[in-house]
């Protein structure tokens, strides 16, 4: 029956969107407008349950989404005054992220969107936090150069059109934000690692001589898994000699060392590519280093840099319905098949 329906749904000039995100610890909700404007952004977190483990522990995760679940969605359509016969879409993320997790939100977005009798919009997490640009800046537009900066993924990206992505350059192997946490752990930090080691650099010196990586090389690829081994070598050798390892200035050294060459390459991008605008996407979009020296640089280069407040950066739903309503415009509506994926594609 849903599969009949759905051949016959309508594309709304300006609908009310409701997303779901529950990819990895956060369980959110959100309520957007065509026009972009934000009438709810609601989270439940689960993160203070996985300190314990050093990490996100996938089978206590899905647990949390299933019990938070109904909540924050009930949360955010109370807090963006509507009631759930005013949704024209269901938007949902399938990918990527914990697969038992992403279950949790698909299941339940498909029976919403069953019972409204609206169109269940499939949404890619991770062009999710490319999208959340468009929440800030309501009239950007592509073409543009788009840095991509979270804990699965790194990028730097030429944005066609609101559909067509080009990846100029990846990561080779960890990303970013993984490199954040296994530094970390290597200096005895809780989880998450990447505001550990934000905060615990701030009374630190960059003295510590660690690798720049395919800085000068490498087109616009990135690799982190010789700067994590450098900070681990680091840090062994001092301790086997009986130094001191002031982690402060480790801190200091290797947040410099992994976020100076995003700030170089997508730079160098806007001038290759003849684009002045460059958006910012990711977790690690909300480290206050990456932010002061992106601003300080585009302002000095005169590139207009679309920078999204640090709610809009780490997991939230507001950025899933902006995709999402990217999507539904295009008329890419899911039946009820739609299944989660632990691995989706960028482009």
């Amino acid at each position: 029956m849903y599969e009949d329906i759905k051949k016959g749904f309508s594309v709304k000039e300006n609908p009310t969107i409701l997303a779901i995100e529950s990819s990895c610890d956060e369980t959110a909700a959100a309520v957007i407008t065509g026009r972009r404007e934000i009438l709810s952004n609601e989270i439940m977190s689960s993160a203070t349950e996985h300190i314990k483990f050093g990490g996100v522990v996938p089978e206590i995760a899905s647990r949390a989404h299933t019990a938070a679940i109904s909540l924050v969605v009930e949360k955010a359509v109370k807090n963006a005054n509507i009631s759930l016969s005013d949704i024209d879409a269901v938007c949902v993320t399938y990918g990527a992220g914990l697969l038992g997790a992403l279950l949790v939100g698909v299941s339940y977005a498909k029976s919403l969107a069953y019972s409204l009798g609206v169109p269940l919009v499939p949404v890619s997490h991770i062009r999710g936090h490319l999208s959340a640009a468009y929440l800030v800046d309501k009239d950007l537009k592509p073409p543009f150069i788009s840095l991509l900066a979270s804990g699965g993924h790194t990028a730097v990206i030429v944005v066609k059109d609101p559909l067509n992505y080009k990846i100029l350059g990846q990561t080779l192997d960890d990303a970013v934000g993984e490199a954040f946490d296994k530094v970390a752990r290597v200096l005895g930090l809780p989880y998450p690692g990447g505001p550990n080691i934000e905060k615990l650099a701030l009374s630190g010196k960059d003295t510590v001589p660690l690798p720049k990586m395919l800085k000068g090389g490498g087109g616009y690829d990135f690799s982190y898994s010789g700067l994590k081994t450098a900070v681990i070598n680091y840090v062994h050798t001092k301790e086997q000699r009986g130094e001191n390892v002031d982690k402060a200035d480790v801190a200091n050294s290797f947040q410099r060392a992994a976020l100076d060459v995003l700030i170089e390459k997508s730079v160098r991008a806007c001038k290759e590519y003849g684009l002045d605008t460059l958006t910012v996407g990711g977790g690690v979009a909300a480290n206050g280093y990456l932010r002061e020296e992106l601003s300080k640089i585009c302002a000095y280069k005169s590139i207009k840099l679309v920078l999204p407040p640090k709610n809009l950066c780490t997991d939230n739903a507001a950025m899933i319905a902006s995709e999402g309503l990217i999507q539904y415009r295009n008329g890419n509506f899911a039946s009820l098949n739609l299944n989660a994926q632990a691995r989706v594609e960028l482009g």
